[in-house]
């Protein structure tokens, strides 16, 4: 038994992890995971990710793939000091959210419930990154979806464009940005996916619960 493990090793096969499930049917890729209380955390090649449990729907395993050789990279010239470190989601949403004019708690609850902060979230249907962008819509955004600050100023841009189509209507908004505007168009409103409705529930849940008792309101 020894011996075929130091074989194995020896081979250089790396065992691919796993795919966890998030509640918008996105998944994230991870070597493993734990899960304390509420907590939920992804181990990756870079690091850790820390989810609430209700963001996790499931894991799916991955077969094992033959690992690439090593290449021996040449060093990176020195610098002075080190790289900015990148804008958090958030700011990015903010940022976005005073571009369009659009209420920051309402972009940051799109992200949430589009891919719940996770830049590298990808959806079986093959949506994108934070605001998981279909390829073609990055197509006709001009952007590129992998790029975070670029995906999630596409996609605010986006959500505020389907907000002036539909004069300020925020659920049909969300359900054109989840299902797409021919949905609304066939069935003149909202359409009857539990999946897009139980998104809409969501993002309304937490953008009017991150507001005080006045409530808001959108205005074009």
């Amino acid at each position: 038994m020894r011996f075929l493990v130091l074989l194995l090793l020896s081979a250089g096969l790396s065992f691919a992890g796993e795919y966890a499930v998030l509640a918008s049917g996105s998944r994230l890729h991870a070597d493993r995971h734990e899960i304390d209380g509420a907590k939920v955390r992804l181990y990756t090649g870079a690091g850790s990710i820390e989810l609430n449990s209700a963001e996790v729907t499931g894991f799916e395993g991955e077969e094992y793939v033959p690992a690439a050789p090593a290449a021996l990279a040449p060093s990176p010239p020195a610098r002075a000091g080190a790289p900015p470190a990148s804008p958090a989601p958030q700011q990015l949403a903010d940022a976005a959210a005073e571009k369009y004019g659009l209420p920051p708690a309402l972009v940051r609850s799109v992200m949430k419930a589009e891919s719940a902060f996770q830049p590298q979230a990808v959806s079986p249907k093959g949506a994108i990154g934070l605001m998981q962008l279909m390829p073609s819509t990055a197509k006709t955004l001009g952007v590129d979806p992998h790029d975070p600050a670029q995906n999630v100023d596409a996609g605010t841009r986006y959500l505020r464009e389907l907000l002036e189509k539909y004069s300020g209507g925020l659920r049909h908004a969300l359900a054109a940005y989840n299902a797409g505007p021919a949905t609304i168009e066939k069935y003149g409103g909202l359409p009857p996916y539990p999946e897009t409705l139980n998104y809409i529930r969501r993002v309304e849940h937490d953008w009017l619960g991150s507001l005080p008792k006045t409530g808001a309101s959108l205005t074009f």
